[in-house]
């Protein structure tokens, strides 16, 4: 008798736990029917985890999100995301303080503990601490030809490394990626670091590794289930590099201290210790040593690798397209001679390379759907009811390749960015900076670095692919960053006699 109640007890438990399960699901298919309508429409989710199988083809589905029209909702588990599809809906929406918010990310949470720049939420903090920012920005050249000079400075270094291995094919990847953080290590560190430095370059490992983990679904995974912090897993690689960086950043911070001098601040450390100091009787002050540590990671990150990884897309448009790569040169030549170095105030009279810079930014599209944003509070867009919290991301790839605002969407080619009468001419649906308060806080940095850069590459150098070269996969590796895959360039200097 015993047994007997004993096999009915179990059947009664597997029976409650089956028909649980699918009220759960019956009542998770409810929730999702219960936002058509409220949201703008978009691709059917499955229970619990939304459209995530989805982005096992990441490109292709980011790509297939502009057929549901001008906004459309994906969903990241449970959560859903608005998409914006077009440059019109994007400027209506980004401008707006109301979505300028940034949503709850475990996993940033757990590395950075909340502070920081780049996705701390909107906040009289956040304020305050990009105001810092950029004020620092300009106290330190941005704008001023000193900035200038450190760029070209720069790349007189990276054109001479290049061709110390001229002829023969070789990685650009980290002397690249080195150069570019060597602009923006001299704005926060106040110096540069040699192309041989070998902790350096372990360092540079370290913020591309955590990009592309952070992008990857054991990223994903972890914001969807956090308690897994406390189980081993890829998650962990992402904590220890984290620490690693945080730590390097904090040695920095010591250093200063030991060497600061008030009246004569030397980079982002400097002013930031100094604006702590001035700040130490305001028991609610944002400034303090643990948002400057992430402060200047962030500063860091975002200028080491944003544009190194457009340089390299570059590269890789310039040999795909030897025609525009020669005019370039030419245009270059005409204008410089093969002696002075580039300014900014040439952009105007190198019309098509410039376009060139841009049309490589276009196509390189490193952030296809930019960095989350959240609203703050209630709003309305295009006739929705938007809560307050929902997630909302502009889809740069649908913008960038509009049929009806580019001459040439599917194709690299800088026509895109000239006029009738080959002067330069920038489309409004070019905002790779995205827009409104969230906007890329180094947007001018950036744009001289890429026009400098590029302008003196192509000034001294000929850039070709291997002959056993493999052909690429332009999709590229998506993570939060867009990069190429790894390619050898052979680098040749181009003869002055010609």
């Amino acid at each position: 008798m015993f047994a007997a109640l004993l096999k009915l007890d179990l059947a009664f438990v597997g029976m409650t736990l089956v028909l649980g399960l699918i009220f759960m699901v019956l009542f998770e298919i409810f929730r999702i029917h219960s936002y058509n309508g409220r949201f703008p429409p978009g691709p059917t989710p499955l229970p619990f985890v939304g459209n995530l199988p989805h982005l096992l083809n990441p490109k292709e589905f980011i790509r297939s999100l502009s057929q549901y029209g001008e906004m459309t909702t994906m969903y990241l588990g449970r959560k859903p995301v608005i998409m914006l599809n077009t440059i019109q809906v994007a400027k209506e929406a980004l401008v707006q303080d109301t979505f300028a918010g940034r949503p709850h990310l475990p996993i940033v949470d757990w590395m950075s503990n909340g502070l920081g720049i780049v996705m701390v939420t909107f906040n009289n903090s956040w304020k305050q601490q990009r105001r810092f920012a950029q004020h620092m920005f300009r106290n330190f050249g941005l704008g001023k030809n000193t900035i200038e000079s450190r760029v070209l400075e720069e790349s007189q270094y990276l054109i001479a490394e290049m061709l110390k291995d001229e002829g023969r094919s070789m990685n650009p990847h980290y002397i690249i990626k080195n150069a570019l953080s060597n602009i923006i290590c001299s704005i926060v560190f106040g110096d540069r670091f040699d192309y041989d430095n070998k902790h350096f370059e372990y360092l540079l490992n370290l913020l591309n590794e955590n990009i592309l983990l952070l992008g990857s679904a054991a990223g994903q995974i972890f914001n969807l289930f956090p308690f897994i912090k406390h189980f081993p897993g890829p998650h962990q690689k992402i904590k220890k590099n984290s620490d690693e960086l945080f730590g390097f950043v904090r040695h920095e911070v010591e250093e200063h201290r030991k060497t600061l001098d008030p009246g004569s601040p030397r980079d982002y450390i400097d002013a930031y210790l100094l604006e702590m100091e001035k700040q130490k009787s305001n028991k609610d002050s944002p400034f303090h040593e643990g948002n400057l540590v992430i402060s200047a990671t962030d500063l860091f990150l975002a200028g080491s690798d944003s544009t190194a990884t457009s340089i390299r897309w570059g590269l890789l448009f310039l040999i795909q397209n030897p025609d525009v790569q020669e005019r370039c040169h030419e245009e270059i030549v005409q204008v410089l001679g093969y002696d002075r170095l580039p300014s900014m105030e040439d952009r105007n009279r190198l019309p098509y390379t410039h376009a060139t810079v841009h049309e490589i930014q276009r196509c390189g599209n490193i952030t296809p759907v930019g960095l989350f944003h959240e609203t703050v509070q209630p709003t309305k867009l295009r006739g929705y009811d938007i809560p307050r919290g929902t997630l909302v991301m502009a889809n740069y790839t649908a913008i960038f390749s509009n049929k009806e605002h580019w001459k040439h969407p599917d194709t690299f080619n800088p026509e895109n960015f000239l006029d009738e009468n080959g002067h330069f001419s920038k489309p409004e649906s070019f905002i790779p900076f995205s827009l409104g308060p969230r906007s890329c806080l180094g947007e001018s940095l950036v744009r001289t670095e890429l026009f400098l850069f590029i302008t003196s590459l192509i000034q001294r150098i000929h850039f070709s692919s291997p002959p056993d070269a493999k052909p690429i996969d332009m999709d590229g590796i998506l993570g939060i960053v867009r990069y190429p895959q790894t390619f050898n360039v052979i680098c040749c200097s181009r003869d002055t006699k010609d």
